[in-house]
């Protein structure tokens, strides 16, 4: 698949510190697409394609098969699977703790 000569300039316009930590905002589980279209200006289509262009094959699909996950879960309304105990209160704090 081949991107567009003016999104392919754009990739390159980037620096390689720029371009490592796009990737790592890419991978990393709180950062949000808004946060990175404010730094880099890109869009979440574009960043698809900006990982696609600098990752390897089997990264790529790793990556995304990981962020299409995670969108199943935020979806999800019963997404809150953590493990909360029955004196817990929403604040964290715990009921009858001395």
């Amino acid at each position: 698949m081949s991107i567009s000569r003016l999104l392919k300039e754009k990739f390159e316009s980037f620096d390689l510190e720029e371009r490592d930590r796009i990737i790592r905002m890419g991978w990393e589980d709180r950062t949000s697409y808004d946060a990175i279209r404010l730094q880099f200006g890109l869009s979440p289509s574009e960043l698809v394609h900006f990982m696609r262009f600098s990752l390897d094959e089997s990264s790529f699909k790793r990556w995304r098969r990981r962020v299409f996950e995670q969108g199943k879960l935020k979806n999800n309304p019963h997404k809150d699977f953590r493990f909360k105990c029955k004196s817990q209160r929403m604040d964290g704090s715990t009921k009858n703790y001395r």
